[in-house]
């Protein structure tokens, strides 16, 4: 049987998650992106553009996200994370959340970032080099990181992966120019993102 666009949105939420011993609010926020995700699908009606604005994020915890998800998926021969502005997604999640405990872990979990990098490098984390940037994501990445001493960063990457990813396979850049969608794509299978990188316990 067909999978509607909303059924595989919510697959692809489950499955960037992962790992069974992931937190209960890193699954529920990952769901509840993929109804919201439905509103941003490309035929959707949106309101006219205006200068965006976080409507949660400081600039910092924006500069953040536009740089963590940019890690996750970056530009190639087609654009990444930042053109798709899944930063605007992330912060759209996390303002319509009723689950106002999700949002405060998610963004907890930036300071975790930040936090980290000043301990290991005296920066925050969008200061540091790409090489410590993605070693720090490397390590918090693996399933085992969700039950060691990095769990609160662990649990907060996985949940960012997977926003990440929705964002992205939902705009109009992950759908248009990544998937070749013209806008009638049905999916009669889902097996959810295909990119190694991006599959659960692999490096960031």
């Amino acid at each position: 049987m067909a999978l509607t666009r909303r059924d595989a949105l919510k697959q692809l939420a489950i499955g960037s998650v992962g790992a069974a011993t992931m937190p209960m609010w890193v699954e529920s926020l990952s769901a509840f992106a993929a109804e919201h995700a439905q509103t941003r699908l490309p035929g959707q009606p949106t309101a006219a553009k205006t200068a965006w604005k976080p409507k949660v994020f400081t600039a910092d915890q924006n500069a953040t996200v536009i740089v963590v998800s940019e890690l996750i998926i970056p530009q190639t021969e087609t654009p990444g994370a930042k053109a798709a502005r899944v930063n605007e997604f992330i912060d759209g999640v996390l303002a319509e959340s009723k689950a106002a405990d999700n949002r405060t872990k998610f963004l907890a979990g930036l300071t975790w970032l930040d936090d980290r990098t000043r301990r290991d490098h005296q920066h925050p984390f969008v200061a540091c080099t790409p090489d410590q940037q993605t070693a720090l994501l490397t390590t918090i990445s693996t399933p085992e990181a969700l039950t060691g001493p990095d769990a609160a960063g662990a649990a907060f990457f996985a949940a960012i992966k997977s926003l990440t990813i929705i964002g992205y396979y939902t705009s109009e850049v992950g759908l248009r120019q990544e998937l070749g969608d013209d806008g009638n794509m049905v999916f009669s299978e889902f097996k959810g993102c295909t990119h190694p990188e991006h599959q659960t316990g692999t490096q960031a």
